[in-house]
């Protein structure tokens, strides 16, 4: 099994017909995403073509939905106007959104938050890789790739990966596949102050789903996201978490790298989260090189079996 999407999840990509979103679309069709529709204001009708594919392109979200059937949408859109593409979202009711989009104003997402309350759509990000459920084909093919991440370095396993950081989702799963251990789901939740889903969250689903065995999760300085999910696999989590904390020699008060990764207080830093992580019985990895040796530790001990 898989959480948030399937093998046979359609997919539609506004940006399509820009440079980058529609490289990615490319790319997710590649690896045999049920890439349906692209979605650009103004070129409805137009075709995006690639490697035999043909996606019809639509004017807005609610047309791609209807005349496709896709129920997720990865955006690739200008931050200036990506507010407004994810509330697209949320009135079509679709299932989920990925916002990829690095920049989008604190305001634009406040402003889209509050009005996602209440409402059936899902978003993760912004400023996020997005998610691969890996499919059982050589490197992976057949599988669904929403986002950037690459593709070709996931296995299909049952190791989930969630994380604030896309290039440290990346090494997680290449160092998993490449000791032959394969993924369920990896979830890039990003980096901003103000997203859609949070570490929590995507470790509630994964230990509802009962072909994740094990979990990774990453995370860094700034905000008490880690320290609320660690709590939480405490006292509810009974299968055999590593995790990681980015950040360790970041000095007070200076954003590094993500918006949202700027030590506020003493319970923002990455000392103060990786205490809390062995409290709550996680193992914690000293470096990044050592993510997925900390799982196959705790596996161990807890005797379970990840591969």
């Amino acid at each position: 099994m898989s959480i948030l999407v399937t093998p046979a999840t359609k997919i539609m990509v506004q940006g399509i017909t820009g440079a980058f979103g529609g490289r990615h679309a490319q790319l997710s069709l590649d690896y045999g995403t049920q890439v349906v529709a692209g979605v650009t204001p103004g070129k409805g009708g137009q075709t995006f073509e690639h490697n035999g594919h043909q996606v019809p392109i639509f004017n807005s979200v609610a047309e791609a939905a209807k005349a496709t059937g896709a129920t997720v949408s990865a955006i690739f859109v200008p931050p200036p106007f990506a507010g407004d593409a994810i509330l697209e979202c949320v009135d079509a009711g679709l299932d989920l959104a990925v916002a990829i989009t690095e920049g989008i104003p604190v305001k634009d997402m406040i402003r889209v938050k509050r009005a996602m309350q209440g409402k059936n759509t899902r978003l993760i990000g912004p400023n996020c890789p997005g998610l691969v459920t890996p499919g059982t084909g050589k490197n992976s093919h057949g599988g669904c790739r929403i986002g950037i991440a690459p593709g070709y370095i996931h296995q299909k396993g049952h190791v989930g990966v969630v994380s604030r950081s896309g290039t440290l989702t990346y090494e997680a799963v290449y160092q998993l596949t490449s000791k032959g251990i394969g993924q369920s789901t990896c979830v890039g939740i990003g980096g901003d102050p103000v997203n859609g889903t949070s570490h929590l969250d995507v470790i509630k689903m994964f230990n509802d789903d009962p072909e994740t065995h094990g979990i990774i999760m990453i995370g860094e300085i700034g905000g008490s996201a880690e320290v609320e999910a660690a709590r939480w696999i405490k006292a509810n989590c009974k299968k055999p978490v590593a995790g990681f904390i980015a950040g360790a020699t970041a000095p007070a008060g200076r954003r590094m790298g993500h918006a949202g990764a700027i030590v506020g207080g003493a319970e923002d830093t990455a000392a103060a989260k990786i205490k809390v992580f062995e409290e709550c019985g996680i193992e914690v990895a000293a470096t990044p090189s050592d993510m997925a040796d900390a799982l196959l530790r705790k596996a161990k001990a807890a005797g379970v079996t990840l591969s």
